[in-house]
């Protein structure tokens, strides 16, 4: 599966999607669910809570091991995709469409400073050597 080139992503391997809305999904890769392989919990932030770009927020765990969640920008949490809760493995049969919380960006501007489906596919690329 290639990186949708719609969404934007980080280096600890997260998703963003910009919503019409103005807040912003996020999520895990595909690189990172196949990494971590099945998935069986995710802590998600709670609502409300502010945080600052690259600060720890949410936890996936998967039968291999645990992976921490950054967030990629600085805001609020404003939503959490409670159905995770109960079918985490969602994350595995579709990344992309799984998200896991949403926030209102401090500074919409952020967002267009993350990687393109391009620069995270060179990330990728440069850890399997």
């Amino acid at each position: 599966m290639s990186n949708p080139a719609n969404l934007k992503y980080t280096a600890s391997h997260e998703w963003v999607k910009t919503e019409s809305d103005g807040t912003i999904s996020i999520g895990i890769t595909q690189h990172a669910q196949e990494l971590l392989g099945d998935m069986v919990f995710v802590e998600s932030p709670m609502v409300g809570r502010k945080l600052k770009a690259k600060e720890e927020c949410a936890v996936v765990e998967s039968v291999k091991a645990a992976a921490d969640i950054y967030a990629p920008v600085s805001g609020a949490v404003v939503a959490v995709n409670s159905a995770l809760d109960s079918t985490p493995e969602a994350i595995n049969a579709d990344p992309y469409a799984a998200w896991m919380f949403k926030m209102k960006p401090d500074n919409a501007a952020d967002v267009a400073t993350l990687m393109d489906a391009k620069a995270y596919q060179a990330v990728v690329d440069s850890e399997a050597h």
